[in-house]
């Protein structure tokens, strides 16, 4: 799948389904970095993105291994590529920060964590886009909460090179999840894109491709 982001990019294989709440902020325009972009906000408002800069490394790979990838759980790798907006030219040096949660289906963190990131829990990161705009994420499969009938779930929330703020967009979810139901999936915002995955078995790995 490609995501059409009004002024950015597509991005393969991200898209989030729309059950967590608090994303939605407001609608107020902040300036781009790029002289030649018009002041707007893009993607929305973003309540907590914010917290992809908690913590966030000096350099980034276009790949990376969440602390999820080592501890008990299903292991699965997300991978991807981020395309501009014509939806064929490779976008490189886009952040996406993803988080989720644990085997339990908590975001659980730890105690030496930052207070303003213990929010998205332990199970969090980062990768930027190569020159061909790849990106891969190693982790553990995210349960879903555990008293609620939402389906599991990848977030993430985006920053451009030339655009001023951060912004999220759709959930990952899993195409072979039995809580993603008929009325679920036709719920899908589907911002640019299904994102809905389907995965695949290697051995013991998991690997989410676009359905």
């Amino acid at each position: 799948m490609k995501i059409l982001i009004q002024v950015g990019l597509f991005l393969s294989l991200l898209n989030f389904f729309t059950s967590c709440k608090g994303q939605a902020k407001d609608n107020n325009q902040r300036v781009s970095n790029n002289p030649s972009e018009k002041t707007k906000l893009v993607g929305g408002g973003c309540d907590g993105c914010e917290i992809m800069y908690v913590g966030i490394p000096t350099n980034i790979s276009s790949v990376d291994t969440s602390a999820g990838w080592t501890e008990k759980g299903q292991k699965l790798l997300v991978t991807g590529i981020v395309y501009k907006i014509d939806g064929k030219t490779p976008a490189p040096n886009v952040i996406i920060y993803y988080w989720q949660t644990d085997n339990n289906g908590y975001y659980s963190p730890k105690p030496e964590m930052d207070e303003k990131a213990k929010r998205h829990g332990h199970i969090r990161g980062w990768v930027k886009s190569d020159e061909q705009g790849n990106y891969s994420i190693y982790t553990v499969r995210p349960a879903p909460y555990p008293t609620e009938n939402i389906p599991a779930h990848i977030h993430t929330s985006i920053k451009e090179p030339d655009i001023a703020n951060e912004y999220y967009i759709d959930e990952f979810v899993f195409d072979d999840d039995k809580l993603l139901t008929g009325e679920k999936r036709k719920a899908l915002e589907n911002r640019g894109g299904s994102g809905i995955l389907r995965v695949l078995f290697k051995d013991n790995l998991q690997i989410a491709v676009p359905t």
